[in-house]
């Protein structure tokens, strides 16, 4: 990891009237870090999530990838600023095909114009030869080469969570924002989620961001964890520093909880 930060958070604050979902959030994601995000339902997770990918704008303060304002960027500009993210309910078009799903992602790299793609010219051709290529080793990566031509519809659950993550890979990403990925699961298919993301880290030195209630598959993946409650910071560490620490078991088991050592 780079000494300079990926993404910085500073003073985050998040308002719907008189509610404050988010109040004075800071942390900072180093380069090539797997980072997650904990806390009890109505923590501000998903609100953190929702301003990292525009989805809200934030009431104050500042964040910052690879040193440009986010702030400036829409929804639709985060893939060519290198974000992706998946989403806990399935963003994906049950019609379609795997590989029209993933190819998706690329849209944002495809060069080709519809006229120029009408006619159908060779730079056309290599463009549309190039992106398919990608997308068919995106689904290699995630073990669905086989399952390319198959409506996405007819397929479990948890293999279109794969089709999420081959359309993520396919945006040749440079951070992966990832929103509950085992949200649903069985216990196979979470420890296979759970293989998949930490293969994506490992092989693709990739900054990632991880939001999840489950505590087994956070601890054994992050390397830092930021735990919030009712919008605010409470603990940021090492895993073994937030399983340790009080006011996160208080968060999660209630104030009479009995804090052992």
């Amino acid at each position: 990891m780079s000494d300079e930060p990926a993404l910085r958070v500073v003073d985050l604050g998040l308002r719907f009237g008189a509610l404050a979902a988010l109040s004075d959030v800071s942390f900072e994601v180093g380069e090539g870090e797997l980072f997650a995000v904990i806390g009890p339902n109505g923590a501000g997770k998903t609100s953190l999530f929702n301003v990292l990918s525009r989805v809200y704008d934030a009431t104050s303060g500042r964040i910052t990838y690879r040193g440009r304002d986010m702030a400036a960027l829409r929804p639709h500009h985060l893939a060519g600023a290198g974000i992706a993210r998946t989403f806990q309910n399935l963003g994906l078009f049950k019609a379609m095909t795997v590989l029209e799903n993933v190819l998706v992602g690329r849209e944002h790299l495809m060069g080709a114009g519809t006229v120029r793609a009408g006619l159908f010219l060779r730079s056309a051709r290599r463009e549309e030869y190039s992106n398919r290529a990608a997308a068919m080793q995106a689904l290699e990566f995630v073990g669905l080469l086989d399952s390319a031509r198959l409506p996405v519809g007819m397929l479990p659950y948890g293999v279109q969570k794969r089709v999420e993550f081959a359309r993520a890979l396919a945006m040749e990403p440079s951070l992966l924002l990832l929103d509950e990925p085992v949200a649903g699961m069985s216990r196979g298919e979470r420890a296979e989620i759970t293989d998949l993301v930490r293969s994506i880290h490992r092989e693709r030195k990739m900054t990632m961001v991880l939001v999840e209630h489950d505590m087994g598959v956070v601890m054994s993946l992050a390397q830092r964890v930021l735990a919030l409650d009712f919008g605010r910071t409470i603990a940021l560490g090492t895993p073994d520093e937030i399983q340790r620490n009080e006011a996160v078991i208080r968060a999660y088991l209630g104030e009479g909880h009995e804090v052992r050592a």
